[in-house]
């Protein structure tokens, strides 16, 4: 199969502003993956004696959060937008 990019000469900057059942459940599980991985990474950062190894669970821990933080924003900023 043919790449629509390459067949029709036209670039998506940006994806379009369509959110399918599958794309949402998609995003859903994303929240659940982030959401338990970044509690995970919280559980063992507490549980750890070793500063070295705390810190990366701290920034496993932030970076989960901020993922989920920003897909979370996503959908409210998609459900407002097409309310």
């Amino acid at each position: 199969m043919q790449n629509m990019e390459a067949t029709n000469n036209v670039t998506l900057k940006q994806p379009p502003n369509i959110v399918s059942t599958k794309d949402m459940l998609y995003i859903e599980d994303m929240l659940s993956w982030n959401l338990g991985a970044a509690k995970m990474a919280r559980d063992y950062a507490s549980k750890v004696q070793d500063q070295e190894i705390k810190q990366g669970f701290e920034a496993a821990y932030q970076m989960h959060k901020n993922h989920y933080d920003r897909l979370l924003q996503f959908l409210q900023n998609y459900s407002k937008n097409n309310a």
